[in-house]
């Protein structure tokens, strides 16, 4: 799941001023072009041969000076007495700066991730001051000091940003430093008031809140003939464990397909709202999800629908997030996402998953599972899981290792080195990263939280049930476990902490996917036999192709946002329903045969983590070009060598790792040719 980046975020949302007065023509212009061009034409009589870094310095610096921050005179003055031209005067500067930003970014994580603990680890009831505190964001007011300070000034002045082309365009020919000088460049970007970052932390923290709690107890839903096909102890939250105990009972034949049914029954409740509020979070009540019929002690009672506080929640986070829009450059979260964080424009993003969705090689794939499962596609086939070496292999039986070896968070902790030693790394380099990481109990499915400075730990947060981690739990520890892998190469090996993290959040899910895929091998158990890896290649491309939809949706969603942004919770859940249905209709309707189905629109992350989506799609894409070049390399060095490559425009990195850019293609083709095998 998300990693957390301090670093990013301030990278993309900038170190912005705190000031709730409106931002006005006068001040985006506040330093006219006379004063500019006298000011750089003074610079250039001081050092005659920086022409271009001068001109891009000053002007960057101006666009963020406004009022508050002095007369035209004083930035003229400014600029002058603070304009670095030694060269080596500027890499003392640029060290110095990259020091105390790893010092703020890191004691900044480590408060947020105190205070945060109370909402993600199992710290008995969460009381209102928890939300409070946790929805707290400390590090909102840094920006004030840094620019009323003029430390945000020395830099933009002296760092200036490049754009992404400006970026694509030199990437072939920078040198490292000249990658780390230009990261340094898009710290300072634009000026946020302090009090809209608050509000962006409270809401997405209620919002995790919310999903973190969304437990269904499977063990009380009944069908009409009274009967519980759940253990009575199975609790599930959603989407995650649903998901993932709708695919543990593909090898249960007609009585894990009537499992299936039910829980997408519960999916489509969710999905509509018409989930019984009293039945979420609750073992109080008995639920039949088909009749939507809910019973206490046998009896049947009256219970309320949710009023719709999925959707209100992304509306919450959407307006919080649309507050920003008039203080940034990138005027809409949408843009700030896409060409901002990730790199990449979002309709570069839809128009790749859309060739992908458009593939024939899809509907190929689907006579294939279809075959194999010996009845026509229901649309929880989407999370078809009969590709893996573990469909095979009744759940239970895996729990109970799981179980047996990790009774407790402490467990997997100690283990750690040990799995690392299994995927190939040496004892010294496995302990190594190891003493970086902690494992801690999550109280929701589990996500990882990245150090922000060395010397801070990784936190692998995991779901251990007090009968011990069942096999679910295991293998989203393994994934999150792969987080913290990244996490710690691209911090602690990393030549400039400017360049530490990876381009995007694709890359360190590709990496989780890849570690997640090992899940079996580290519990010592075989995924080789005939045709296994044709096999395994349609399973990520069976997954690919859930995502992708999933990922469009979210896009769509976020365009009708902007397009209705007084939408009621109502109106936008019409909306949500209506647009997953229509993907569900141009690109899975030919595959499954049936229309209108609304299971897309199922996936917590829209609710909590907007617009996080595309970066599972693009992590699939990744990782498989990742897999085809591990395939006959050392596993351990490569994942140090690619990983160490730092925080990269997206295809120079996979240029550098792999030799080809970011392409959904050799998925397809090997697909084509897995079905040829088998």
């Amino acid at each position: 799941m998300r990693t957390t980046y301090l670093l990013l975020f301030i990278l993309v949302m900038g170190l912005f001023s705190c000031t709730h007065k409106t931002v006005t023509e006068s001040d985006v212009i506040y330093v006219g072009e006379d004063v500019k061009s006298s000011t750089v034409e003074a610079l250039k009589k001081m050092y005659p041969t920086l022409d271009s870094r001068i001109e891009r310095g000053v002007n960057h610096a101006a666009s963020l000076w406004h009022e508050e921050d002095g007369a035209p005179a004083d930035f003229k003055a400014f600029c002058e007495e603070r304009f670095v031209g030694d060269e080596k005067e500027r890499q003392i500067l640029f060290d110095k700066v990259s020091r105390n930003l790893e010092i703020l970014n890191g004691h900044f994580n480590m408060i947020s991730l105190g205070l945060q603990e109370p909402l993600h680890l199992k710290y008995g009831e969460i009381k209102p001051i928890d939300e409070t505190f946790g929805g707290f964001n400390p590090s909102a007011h840094l920006q004030e000091d840094l620019y009323s300070s003029k430390i945000a000034f020395e830099v933009a002045l002296n760092f200036p940003f490049y754009s992404l082309a400006e970026k694509q365009k030199h990437s072939k020919d920078w040198t490292r430093q000249d990658w780390a000088y230009a990261r340094m460049g898009d710290v300072f970007t634009s000026r946020i008031p302090a009090h809209l970052k608050q509000e962006v932390s409270r809401v997405g923290s209620n919002s995790d809140v919310y999903i973190s709690q969304y437990n269904i107890y499977a063990g009380n839903l009944v069908d009409e003939a009274g009967n519980r096909p759940f253990p009575e102890d199975m609790v599930l939250l959603s989407h995650w464990n649903l998901r993932d105990e709708l695919k543990a009972n593909y090898p249960l034949g007609i009585v894990g397909l009537d499992k299936q049914k039910m829980i997408y029954e519960v999916m489509q409740r969710i999905i509509s709202q018409s989930i019984p509020e009293d039945v979420i979070n609750d073992s109080g009540y008995q639920w039949n999800p088909y009749t939507n019929e809910v019973f206490a002690n046998g009896s049947p009672v009256k219970s309320d629908p949710e009023p719709d506080t999925r959707y209100q929640q992304i509306i919450n986070n959407f307006r919080a997030l649309r507050a920003m829009d008039v203080h940034t450059p990138l005027d809409t979260y949408i843009k700030r996402k896409f060409e901002g964080e990730m790199e990449i424009s979002q309709p570069e993003v839809e128009a790749l998953f859309v060739e992908f969705l458009e593939s024939d090689v899809l509907k190929e794939v689907g006579g294939f599972i279809r075959e194999r499962l010996g009845r026509p596609l229901e649309p929880f086939d989407i999370w078809y899981d009969g590709f893996k070496a573990r469909s095979n292999i009744n759940e239970e039986e895996l729990t109970a290792q799981t179980q047996k070896l990790y009774p407790d968070a402490v467990a997997l902790d100690k283990d750690l080195p040990n799995l690392l030693v299994k995927l190939g790394f040496s004892a010294d380099k496995a302990r190594s990263l190891s003493d970086k990481i902690t494992v801690d109990p999550a109280r929701g499915s589990g996500h990882a939280w990245g150090a922000a400075m060395k010397g801070q730990q990784s936190h692998l947060r995991t779901r251990v049930p007090e009968s011990g981690m069942n096999y679910k739990g295991y293998n989203i520890a393994i994934h999150e476990f792969g987080h913290n892998v990244e996490q710690t190469i691209s911090l602690y090996d990393v030549d400039y902490y400017m360049l530490n993290g990876v381009p995007n959040t694709a890359f360190t899910e590709a990496l989780a996917f890849i570690f997640q895929k090992r899940d079996l091998q580290l519990l010592g158990r075989s995924d080789k036999g005939p045709g296994q890896e044709a096999l395994k290649t349609l399973d990520v491309l069976w997954s690919t192709y859930e995502i992708m939809g999933v990922s469009l949706l979210d896009m769509r969603v976020w365009k009708w946002l902007y397009a209705h942004p007084d939408a009621t919770a109502t109106e936008l859940k019409e909306a949500v329903i209506a647009l997953a249905k229509d993907i569900w209709n141009n690109y899975y309707a030919p595959v499954y045969g049936m229309e209108d189905e609304p299971v897309l629109a199922i996936y917590s992350h829209m609710v909590s983590y907007p617009l996080y989506l595309s970066a599972y799609a693009y992590g699939n894409i990744i990782e498989f070009q990742l897999e085809q070049h591990l395939a006959e390399r050392d596993f351990s060095g490569e994942v140090q060598r690619i990983f160490r490559q730092g925080r990269l425009t997206p295809d120079q990195w996979m240029m550098e790792a792999v030799g080809s850019p970011i392409d959904v293609q050799p998925m397809l083709d090997a697909a084509k040719e897995a079905l040829e095998k088998i």
